[in-house]
C-alpha cells in the first residue's frame, strides 16, 4: 500500500475530494476491481485552507436529522469550516464513495490534518 500525501492549499473542494477518492479506491491501478479494497492511504494536509467557488460559502447547507419530529438541523458550509474543516473534506469524499459495504473500510484510509505535517 502507498501513501499519497495532497495539499488542500488554495486548491478547490470538489476537485480535491474526486482525486482523493480515486486514490482511495485504487482506480489507477493496473488491477483495479469494483468489488475489492485495492486502493491506497491518502493524507490531506493544510485542509483549512481549501477553497470553494462562487457563493458556496454562504449559501451551501448540510442537513442532519436526528429521527425525531421537528429534528431537522442546517449547517452552513462557512459554520461547519470555522468548526472544523477536516469534517468537511471528509464528507465531500465519502459521498463519492460507493454506496455499499466497501464505504466504510475505504474512508479508514482517509487522514486529515488542520495544518503542516512535518514528514518522517
Amino acid at each position: 500500500m502507498v501513501k499519497h500525501t495532497l495539499d488542500a492549499k488554495n486548491r478547490i473542494l470538489g476537485r480535491l475530494a474526486v482525486e482523493a477518492a480515486g486514490l482511495l479506491r485504487g482506480k489507477g491501478k493496473v488491477d483495479f476491481v469494483p468489488y475489492l479494497d485495492k486502493g491506497d492511504e491518502v493524507v490531506i494536509k493544510n485542509t483549512d485552507k481549501i477553497k470553494v467557488s462562487g457563493k458556496k460559502m454562504k449559501d451551501k447547507i448540510y442537513y442532519h436529522h436526528s429521527g425525531y419530529p421537528g429534528g431537522l438541523t442546517e449547517t452552513r458550509l462557512a459554520d461547519a469550516m470555522k468548526k472544523d474543516s477536516r469534517e468537511v473534506i471528509r464528507r465531500a469524499i465519502y459521498g463519492m464513495l460507493p454506496k455499499n459495504k466497501l464505504r466504510n473500510k475505504i474512508i479508514k484510509k482517509l487522514r486529515l490534518y488542520q495544518g503542516e505535517i512535518e514528514e518522517k
